[in-house]
């Protein structure tokens, strides 16, 4: 019985040596290398500037209207045409007024003659000076009436009020027009306004005079430059940002009002930061980071390939590059793309035949 015993507890000590030794040998296992890319950092000279989305709007933009009420006898313009300040719009009907001016012009010349007749009796001392001064009330009051009329007239000869291009016609020959009912769009479009807005946090580095770019997405090889010309005076509380206005040249028209555009301005002097591809940066709530690859040890002192996550502070980006300003050196060989599978002091092997893009203009091909 005891020797029985004694082979029972030599046979579960040999088992659970066994056990031992395995689970030494699989903590001892290196999982294989993760495949990733990479880029060597180097530092490059940035500009300073901010990417924003803004709207084009007229210098001066009106909705040109009737100032009063009549019939449209004539419309002298054609919708989409470019007109200059003064050029004839529409003649609404004056055939009344005319009338009335004709009468009163002949009221006019009468009580200029009895004007004239009064002073020359008064220089006799044959009228009284009461006399004299009612004709001459008379023959002002004509005067007056005679220029309000003519000035009814010329209101209802609607001209531009200044040079721009014209929108699509809103009235009709023969319509009856009421005080201030829309004719035509007017738009002044050379120069032309830019509006947008920055944080309040950045308002402080952007100046009147500074260079800005404007782009379109339908033009996507053409750029518009400008300078800003108005900062607003108060920060909107909605969105806690400031209004910027700036002035460009369009002299092709090829900007119009309404229009959303990519507004890059410029905040300041130039720096020099590291530039990554955005797929670089491992973001997370607790700090973004990349992965450095250099050589490591493993716990039996055999070198391998492996990565070192390091902290970064990013700011600002252009296309597929992100600015670092700290936590990565010149130099110093960066994954690229594959950061989501990695941890620190994971092996890897670095194959660059397929990069991501790392270019501060890209141009996609589906854009």
């Amino acid at each position: 019985m005891l020797g029985a015993v004694a082979l029972l507890l030599a046979a579960l000590g040999f088992i659970k040596f066994k056990q031992i030794q395995s689970a030494v040998h699989a903590s001892a296992f290196q999982p294989p290398p993760e495949a990733v890319t990479s880029v060597v950092a180097h530092r490059e000279d940035w500009p300073a500037t901010m990417a924003v989305i803004g709207t084009m709007e007229a210098v001066q933009g009106v909705t040109v209207s009737a100032d009063l009420p009549g019939i449209v006898e004539r419309i002298a313009f054609d919708s989409g045409k470019s007109v200059h300040a003064g050029d004839v719009l529409v003649e609404l009907d004056t055939r009344q007024e005319r009338a009335q001016l004709a009468s009163l012009e002949a009221q006019r010349d009468l009580a200029r003659v009895n004007f004239g007749r009064e002073q020359q009796l008064l220089d006799e001392g044959v009228v009284s000076r009461q006399e004299y001064d009612q004709a001459t009330s008379q023959q002002k009051a004509t005067e007056a009436n005679v220029a309000e009329v003519r000035a009814t007239i010329e209101r209802k000869t609607i001209r531009a009020p200044f040079s721009g291009i014209l929108g699509i016609r809103q009235i009709n020959l023969g319509q009856y027009l009421s005080a201030g009912q829309a004719i035509v769009p007017l738009q002044a479009l050379n120069p032309i306004y830019v509006d947008f807005g920055v944080p309040q946090q950045t308002v402080a580095r952007v100046r009147v005079g500074h260079a800005l770019r404007v782009t379109k997405e339908d033009m996507p090889n053409e750029a518009f430059s400008g300078r800003v010309t108005a900062v607003d005076a108060v920060v909107n509380e909605a969105t806690r940002n400031i209004q910027i206005q700036a002035t460009l040249p369009n002299p092709e028209g090829k900007l119009r009002p309404g229009m959303f555009v990519q507004v890059e301005v410029t905040v300041g002097a130039g720096r020099s930061v590291i530039a990554l591809p955005a797929s670089a940066i491992n973001y997370a709530p607790y700090g973004d980071s990349v992965f450095v690859i250099t050589d490591l040890k493993d716990p039996s002192g055999k070198t391998y390939r492996g990565v070192q996550q390091q902290f970064v502070k990013i700011e600002g980006s252009h296309g597929d590059q992100v600015a670092v300003i700290s936590g990565v050196n010149p130099g110093d060989e960066v994954v690229s793309s594959g950061v989501f599978k990695l941890r620190n002091g994971a092996a890897v092997q670095v194959n660059n035949k397929v990069q991501p893009g790392n270019s501060p203009a890209p141009k996609p091909e589906d854009s």
